[in-house]
């Protein structure tokens, strides 16, 4: 890590401000409670020893300085994981408990790591503190050595049955309930957007955990209604038969109709009406949410998919017939239209309510709108034609830019959606996409990274749009997102790869950028998946004389002969047709292919290969030949 470029004074600043940011975490209770309790409380105590550090007279040296910026990109990042366990869904995080409890783990250790690279007894601060940060450190390097427990097996045991169970025992619901902090109509309101918001991020396609979440959901609204409508132990009624004529939960029910709702809808506010109902206040001229009386911002209905199935499920399992309405959740009559219904999913007054609030909302609302859009486009060519006619393509790029995580991911996901009609790729690169894009791919979550790589792909489509993408360092990001990404990940840098190569200039610039070494590592991984993506890369990189160069120098002539011997028909006709553009004019290289049996693949090539693969193995197989003659005819 390089200079920070920042004083000591900025600095510590910045992590005083960390400190206050994450110590407004120090109350949360529920499963987590403890284990982020206790690392609040340790993070907190570090603040006296930043604010003592800003008035110290002298400067710190660069080297102090890395240390403490790791100490705050650690702090940062402990501050993002609080905020999702907070604000996620707590029935995600609760079937992931595994997987969170590390990540509170991965924090402590970063944190630590942070802590021993910075010499605190060397700084002129009170004694008292630094006998603190000495405490303190000591805490977190002992934090590091033990693993928290995972499993509660009270919890685990009520999880367990409220899942499996049709008809799970009140108490077991009670207590997850309490556990989880979904007890009241509010809190499980609150989850309800959580999981909708994890539904967005699948792009409208439920998941096995979704179906999950939502089952489970359900189970404790139920709970939480049937717990609230129970007469009182004084009228003597001590029982209440659930199958006999059921109570619709108040939280079903439209609150302008009182109706179990058929199409939930969201409004600006956050509250949740029946289509129908909301649209005829709406029409009638209203600004307010009839519920809270707050002024909407937009007119705008995001489709609440998780209470929907949530209605769905109940009238299920209490042998109601489910509501009808039940087509398109976003088919809505069009002014104008005489009171016929539109056909289509993209409502362009809707998209419209989107775009404001993707370009004036609060970060929640610009978060929510460029999910719905990302989930519009991708749905058909229709919408991809009337979100683009709206305007939507500058807005999303200049989400791009957004410090909210998800809502970069949704822009950049719309955006590659978008892209898939050939027209609509034209106007995202006159919008400047490009550059934005790159800067995504550098910098964004795993997920954004992933869609960049992918949307870059698309675009490059066009051959002119080739140029401006390798000129704006893309080549570089997909190489690093081939080396980190997940298989999906590197299957979308590797493809993205192979079609900017095909332009001459962006075959150096890979070549530069060290792409060799990686392509050989995922070639000589016969279980990660990847070599074929690798080997079209190398055949592609092999027409170029420093691609030859450097592929040589990786030494994997070895492997292509094995592939040659065993690989796939099309993998084959690649590995032939890299070795032939190493070895035509190279002695050398030739030498060690015959060496590691390249003649006996050749020939069986010759005799089982696609036509190209016979083509390149037959030529090679001749220079070979012609090489042990001339070896043969040289020995005295």
């Amino acid at each position: 890590m390089g200079s920070t470029n920042v004083s000591h004074e900025e600095l510590m600043t910045r992590l005083v401000d960390s400190v206050k940011q994450i110590s407004k975490f120090s109350s949360s209770k529920g499963f987590f409670g403890r284990i982020q309790g206790d690392l609040v409380r340790r993070i907190t105590l570090l603040s006296p020893f930043f604010e003592e550090l800003i008035d110290i007279s002298s400067e710190l040296n660069e080297e102090q300085l890395t240390g403490f910026e790791v100490l705050r990109i650690a702090l940062d990042s402990s501050l993002e994981l609080f905020r999702s366990v907070n604000e996620g869904s707590k029935l995600l995080q609760i079937v992931h408990r595994g997987s969170v409890v590390q990540k509170f783990h991965d924090a402590t250790v970063e944190i630590e790591a942070a802590l021993t690279q910075i010499p605190y007894d060397l700084f002129e601060v009170s004694e008292e503190v630094r006998e603190q940060v000495q405490l303190l450190h000591f805490q977190f390097k002992r934090a590091t050595e033990r693993r928290e427990e995972e499993y509660d097996l009270q919890l685990s045991h009520d999880l367990a049955i409220a899942e499996s169970a049709v008809d799970p025992d009140p108490e077991i619901l009670k207590r997850l309930s309490q556990e989880l902090q979904l007890s009241t109509i509010d809190e499980l309101k609150k989850e309800s957007h959580a999981i909708h918001e994890y539904f967005l991020s699948h792009d409208g396609d439920p998941d096995d955990c979704f179906q999950r979440m939502s089952s489970l959901l359900k189970k404790l609204v139920d709970c939480a209604t049937d717990e609230s409508s129970e007469p009182d132990a004084s009228t003597g009624s001590k029982t209440i038969s659930r199958h006999r004529s059921p109570v619709i939960p108040e939280y079903f029910r439209c609150p302008i109709s009182l109706e179990l709702m058929k199409d939930p809808v969201i409004v600006s506010t956050g509250q949740t009406y029946e289509r129908s109902s909301i649209q005829k206040w709406l029409d009638a001229g209203h600004k307010t949410c009839p519920k809270s009386q707050e002024t909407l911002l937009h007119s705008g209905l995001t489709p609440n998919y998780v209470l929907k199935s949530l209605i769905a499920l109940w009238c299920e399992s209490n042998g109601i017939e489910l509501p009808q309405n039940q087509g398109s959740s976003y088919r809505t009559t069009r002014p104008g239209g005489g009171g016929g219904s539109s056909s289509s999913d993209c409502d362009r007054a809707f998209v419209l309510a989107l775009l404001e609030k993707l370009d004036n909302g609060t970060t929640e609302q610009q978060r929510a709108a460029a999910g719905e859009l990302r989930l519009l486009a991708k749905r058909n060519a229709d919408n991809r034609v009337c979100i683009a006619e709206a305007g939507a393509i500058p807005l999303l790029v200049e989400r791009l830019s957004s410090p909210d995580p998800r809502t970069q991911e949704h822009s950049v996901t719309a955006l590659l959606n978008l892209s898939i009609n050939e027209g609509n790729k034209g106007a995202i690169v006159d919008a400047g996409a490009i550059t934005d894009i790159v800067e995504v791919l550098k910098n964004g979550s795993m997920e954004a990274r992933e869609n960049a790589a992918a949307t870059l792909f698309s675009l490059s489509v066009v051959d002119e749009n080739k140029v401006a993408i390798g000129a704006a360092g893309a080549i570089q990001a997909l190489i690093s997102l081939l080396e980190e990404g997940t298989r999906r990940g590197k299957k979308d840098a590797a493809t993205a790869i192979f079609n900017l190569c095909i332009y001459q200039g962006n075959k150096s610039r890979a070549i530069k950028g060290g792409i060799v070494d990686p392509l050989t590592r995922l070639l000589k991984d016969a279980g990660g998946g990847m070599v074929d993506e690798a080997l079209a890369i190398l055949a592609i990189l092999s027409t170029n004389q420093e691609g030859k160069a450097a592929i040589a120098e990786a030494d994997t002539i070895p492997v292509l002969v094995e592939i040659i011997r065993t690989g796939s028909p099309r993998n084959r006709e690649n590995a032939a047709a890299i070795l032939w553009y190493l070895c035509v004019g190279n002695v050398e290289r030739l030498n060690v292919a015959r060496e590691v049996g390249a003649d006996v693949a050749l020939k069986e090539l010759t005799e089982n290969g696609t036509d190209r693969a016979k083509r390149k193995a037959a030529s090679l197989l001749e220079i070979i030949q012609q090489l042990e003659g001339v070896a043969i005819s040289t020995v005295p």
